[in-house]
């Protein structure tokens, strides 16, 4: 706890050294963000935590073989299995509650301690579940938005579902060194499944407001599990202006005239040929 605490204590100060961070020319205040300025300051200071620590221990860890990785995440993804059911409950999930017990007594088992996932070509399916998202399915706004030094973005829902999912969570009962040791190994092996976007990302005009919407995307399709009205209605406008292209009858074409090849083209000592008698 007392180096948890240090961590957090450290973190503001350099927040506060930064200072408020500007916003881009041109760049309009989203109703979400209220706390853009700082919320910007914490993602550059993420963002030089992560080019001076995380990334390079994602760079050398993506060189361990495939089945190894796959392994690794399998393992973690099946730790934190009991906060999905735990989510499935809450959310009133019936079928998919014994279906993840399920899944997390037999990748446990036969598994072994989830490194293999015998269970999916068994039929039980993956859920991803959590308290952010059941706050939301019961009506709970999202609240402002939100980047945590070191942990990232957030809303105020999703933190306050964060903080009881740990409850949940077996990680949280172990010893203060394995727990974090797990949570360190978690995130460098989260980080080099997202390598592939580094040039996504350095590409865009502005890289906070990417990873934000990117990250309210995620976070609303999880809760409602379809698209903003706004986006549904320039689909459905987009679709019917395709109907009507292809309702529309077409005028016919008038038929390729064979080419003709005129006088002066033709080869020398080549005869002109007279027209067939009528």
């Amino acid at each position: 706890m007392r180096s948890t605490t240090r961590i957090t204590l450290l973190s503001l100060c350099l927040l506060l050294a930064h200072g408020c961070a500007t916003l881009p020319p041109g760049a309009q205040r989203d109703p979400r963000d209220p706390w853009e300025r700082l919320n910007r300051t914490t993602y550059h200071f993420n963002d030089v935590l992560d080019r001076a620590i995380l990334k390079p221990g994602a760079v050398q860890y993506a060189k361990l073989p495939q089945p190894m990785r796959t392994g690794v995440y399998n393992f973690f993804t099946n730790l934190g299995y009991p906060v999905v059911i735990v989510n499935d409950l809450l959310q009133g999930q019936v079928k998919p509650f014994f279906s993840d017990i399920g899944r997390l007594l037999l990748n446990s088992t036969l598994g072994l301690a989830g490194f293999l996932d015998p269970a999916t070509p068994a039929g039980l399916e993956r859920n991803e579940r959590d308290l952010g998202q059941t706050l939301g399915k019961w009506g709970i706004r999202p609240g402002p938005y939100l980047v945590v030094p070191v942990l990232g973005p957030y809303t105020v829902r999703d933190g306050v579902g964060g903080i009881g999912d740990s409850y949940a969570n077996p990680r949280a009962y172990l010893p203060f060194w394995w727990g974090a040791g797990l949570w360190t190994a978690q995130g460098i092996d989260t980080r080099s499944r997202l390598l592939y976007l580094e040039p996504t990302l350095r590409s865009a005009y502005d890289p906070y407001a990417f990873v934000r919407n990117a990250y309210l995307q995620h976070r609303q399709f999880m809760v409602s599990g379809g698209q903003s009205q706004s986006e549904e209605e320039q689909e459905q406008k987009l679709m019917e202006e395709i109907g009507e292209g292809e309702t529309t009858p077409r005028k016919p074409e008038p038929p390729e005239k064979p080419p003709t090849t005129p006088p002066d083209a033709q080869p020398p000592g080549a005869q002109p040929q007279s027209p067939p008698p009528p």
